[in-house]
């Protein structure tokens, strides 16, 4: 499998200045099964499996909504007990980014190329521990 990996550039929207994603060229099942499989082997709970995709196809109509966007799209969440207290106990308004959550997405318009990644939290207090977590993991079911 060819991957292809990289940051959302800071020039782009403010509101992906903050997301970190990874490419790879593989089937999307394979790579939503890897990444579920990489937060689980850590001994982590998903608590939470979102089908984004699925919800948007499915309220499109109801929305008037005439261009789709994902072929497939899902997100994984969950929480670390330690990483969590040592990032709170760091900041205790730290409460504000658990759980923590990865995705993993394919385009209409790009099938086959799929994006893993998470939404990053700023730096320090921390913080940079669970964003080392992330990393990590989108990495590792991108094959990264």
């Amino acid at each position: 499998m060819a991957a292809i990996g990289f940051s959302l550039a800071a020039s782009q929207s403010y509101a992906q200045e903050d997301v970190t994603a990874y490419a790879i060229e593989a089937p999307f099942a394979d790579v939503a099964g890897d990444l579920s499989d990489a937060i689980v082997n850590r001994g982590y709970v998903v608590d939470y499996h979102g089908f984004v995709g699925e919800m948007l196809k499915r309220t499109a109509g109801d929305v008037g909504a005439s261009k789709p966007l994902y072929k497939n799209a899902e997100l994984f969440q969950f929480c670390s007990a330690v990483v969590s207290r040592s990032a709170m106990e760091a900041d205790i308004r730290n409460i504000a980014y658990c759980p923590y959550v990865l995705f993993a997405y394919e385009t209409e318009e790009k099938p086959g190329s799929v994006m893993v990644g998470f939404r990053r939290l700023p730096d320090g207090d921390g913080r940079d521990q669970v964003n080392s977590l992330l990393d990590e993991i989108a990495r590792e079911a991108a094959g990264h």
